[in-house]
């Protein structure tokens, strides 16, 4: 049993999960208090000692059914019959909760709609997709909020979308596993691990993220969003204490014969942290700004001082939309509609944007003020204005700087990077929320916006 768990491990690290042989050992300590007569109940004792994050549970899942789950040859016909009767038959299942007639008619679908017997492998993702586009999860979800009255938008209403929401959820899951056992029945675990579409959440490419993988990126910002809250907390020099308590050391040299050899400091003063967001929402930053407005929000709800700007052409505050207990969907909505920031073509000007925020916000940065500038720093060949953006990073603690494009394509077409990268204490890469943590976890180096007015490595 422990080979076979050391070879589990083994396909879980390569997929990305942080497995140590003293989880292997505790997997293999749980299974024999688990209960092995069903396939749920190794798959529960291996999840509660092999994977730290819920957020990996889903990736787990997914090697688990290919490692374990797995019989005989199986082969995958396709046809072109009319679907509406299954449809119909899987919102009905859905509905009553009838698992079981669920799994049966999942694998009634798989055998007439997909078809991964022969020819090349491809990934358990689009096996999925041929299956799910026959059924119609969209008029699934239909079906079963007309089962559930749910004509109006009040309390049952909502209740009633939610539970649709899991039951799709749910059916897409299982489609998914059905899909699995059969590419590993008709071509062996081998082939099968790897056909399987194994992406962590924190590795999900924050530009480019489907509707579904966005709710999942979202369920993991709040704890990234206290983690920065509380290094932003910190401070800068770590170590340090405060300054010399002269009375005090003198006081303690006394009885050392006047030899200063325990010098006394008085407590540091630990000043309460604020954060100037500027955030790119133009359109080549569209998807990336949802998720730092996303960012934004959760922090707002961690420290008392956060001011957020959104810019393209112009720059507006949007701080009120994003105070905790506002509905975070509305807020963007509110965004387009309300923040005052194209001027003329809707593209972006990255030097008229710092301009005019020295002109109407400047007082928003103090000395206390950690400023997040959030954009690829593209500007469509218009002036870089860095003398305003100087003026920003003057008054500020810190100026970190998070590009979400890949750090060779800095500097090349019309971006302008390093125009103000030398004002900034950071300038980084992210673009997952992996290279989001890194950064989080080197925000708070020693030294980093600890010198006024000018810190190290800044031009003079």
């Amino acid at each position: 049993m422990i080979n076979r768990l050391a070879e589990f491990a083994e396909e879980l690290r390569a997929a990305g999960l942080p497995v140590s042989m003293v989880e292997v050992l505790d997997a293999a300590e749980a299974t024999q208090h688990a209960d092995l007569e069903s396939m749920d109940g190794l798959r529960f004792a291996l999840a509660a000692t092999m994977i730290k994050s819920d957020r990996h549970r889903e990736a787990f899942d997914r090697i688990f059914d290919v490692y374990f789950v797995f019989g005989g040859p199986a082969d995958f016909p396709n046809d072109d019959e009319p679907t509406d009767d299954l449809t119909r038959a899987t919102a009905d299942a859905l509905a009553h909760d009838d698992h079981d007639r669920l799994l049966d008619l999942i694998r009634e679908a798989v055998e007439r709609f997909g078809r991964t017997g022969t020819g090349s492998l491809g990934g358990d993702s689009y096996y999925a997709y041929r299956v799910l586009r026959r059924l119609n999860p969209d008029q699934i979800r239909n079906m079963l909020l007309e089962a559930a009255s749910a004509g109006d938008d009040g309390f049952r209403g909502r209740l009633a979308g939610s539970r649709a929401e899991r039951s799709i959820r749910l059916l897409r899951e299982e489609v998914r596993r059905e899909i699995l056992r059969r590419v590993a029945e008709s071509r062996g675990r081998d082939a099968a691990m790897r056909s399987v579409d194994v992406s962590l959440v924190e590795d999900l490419d924050l530009q480019h993220a489907t509707r579904i993988e966005i709710d999942a990126i979202q369920r993991a910002v709040g704890p990234l969003a206290r983690k920065l809250a509380t290094r932003l907390s910190q401070r800068r020099r770590h170590g340090q204490r405060g300054r010399l308590d002269v009375r005090r050391t003198i006081r303690r040299s006394l009885g050392h014969g006047g030899v200063f050899v325990d010098p006394r400091f008085r407590s540091p003063r630990v000043a309460k942290p604020q954060i100037v967001l500027l955030c790119d929402t133009s359109g080549s930053m569209a998807t990336f700004s949802r998720f730092t407005m996303q960012l934004a929000h959760a922090i707002a709800s961690e420290l008392a001082s956060v001011r957020s700007f959104v810019f393209v052409e112009g720059i507006d505050e949007v701080t009120r939309l994003f105070t905790p207990g506002n509905n975070f969907t509305d807020s963007l909505a509110r965004i387009a509609t309300e923040a005052d920031i194209v001027r003329a073509d809707g593209h972006s000007d990255y030097g008229r944007s710092f301009d005019e925020f020295v002109e109407r916000y400047l007082g928003a940065v103090t000395s206390r003020a950690t400023v997040i500038v959030v954009g690829d720093a593209r500007s469509n060949y218009r002036d870089a204005s860095h003398e305003a953006f100087r003026t920003i990073a003057d008054r500020a603690r810190a100026v970190f700087w998070l590009n979400p494009e890949a750090e060779r394509f800095w500097n090349t077409g019309d971006s302008i990077m390093s125009a103000y990268a030398p004002w900034c204490d950071r300038v980084d890469e992210v673009h997952s929320l992996r290279q989001l943590e890194r950064f989080i976890e080197r925000a708070a180096l020693p030294g980093v916006g600890a010198g006024r007015p000018r810190r190290a490595g800044r031009p003079a």
